[in-house]
């Protein structure tokens, strides 16, 4: 991501519950970094600061921003906003968790003691051979290919090669997911993502985000000639955070 973020206003990190401390230290997205403050309203409140002038996504700010989340989450449930949103005014945030308290309450108790994993699964690399030993039509293309070498063979045996190795990765993708489906709360489908087959994201037990890694990463081994399977977190819930639960007077990129 390289837009420009808006440079004025309040950026907001995330909601919490009232009464939550800002971790030792913590500090926000910008250089310098900028500083943290909480406005709160009711059983609500929201970790904020200035918005910094020409905010822009770059690697630093992202991982202020995800690090900060994770230290709030280390106290309790967090209800997270993804980087760039800023709204006009504390006034305009403070009317929003008036307006949605009981919505964002719900949210914050939904994701009290979990995290959320992503988990990707691209076509395996290096998996021609395993291919060719088990698809036949693959098998006699390629044959063919060597005994007639030409555009056309070789276009024709790279799109089966291609075709065939997307079917494969995707039926271990629904394996893998009905592997780890049951060791989460639930589980989301995100975006489309050019090489992927699968792109889930998993609401977590905190506690059993440890094994859920472990688990998926053994899963990547038993179908490595099928499937490269991409497990990260533990991670802010950005995708269990309902459309509506997300403050509608915040826009960001």
């Amino acid at each position: 991501m390289s837009a420009t973020v808006a440079t004025e206003g309040v950026y907001v990190y995330a909601i919490l519950r009232a009464a939550t401390a800002l971790p030792k230290d913590a500090v926000g997205v910008g250089s310098p970094p900028a500083a943290l403050r909480v406005i709160s309203h009711g059983l609500l409140e929201a970790v904020v600061s200035d918005a910094p002038p020409q905010l822009r996504a770059r690697r630093r700010d992202l991982l202020a921003h995800q690090d900060l989340l994770m230290r709030l989450a280390d106290d309790g449930p967090v209800l997270p906003m993804r980087f760039g949103m800023v709204a006009a005014d504390e006034r305009s945030v403070l009317a929003q968790l008036a307006a949605q308290q009981a919505g964002y309450a719900a949210t914050l108790d939904r994701l009290a003691g979990h995290v959320e994993i992503n988990v990707k699964v691209l076509p395996a690399q290096n998996a021609l051979e395993a291919l060719v030993a088990e698809d036949t039509s693959v098998r006699k293309l390629r044959a063919a290919a060597r005994r007639a070498p030409g555009y056309e063979a070789s276009l024709r045996l790279g799109e089966a090669i291609a075709a065939a190795l997307s079917r494969r990765a995707a039926a271990a993708a629904q394996q893998i997911l009905r592997e780890l489906a049951p060791a989460a709360r639930a589980a989301v489908a995100g975006p489309d993502v050019p090489g992927c087959v699968l792109n889930e994201s998993f609401l977590v037990d905190r506690s059993g985000s440890e094994a859920f890694l472990a688990r998926a990463r053994s899963l990547g081994a038993a179908f490595r000639d099928h499937a490269e399977i991409r497990p990260v977190g533990p991670l802010p819930c950005y995708s269990f955070v309902s459309a509506e639960a997300r403050p509608a007077l915040v826009g960001g990129g």
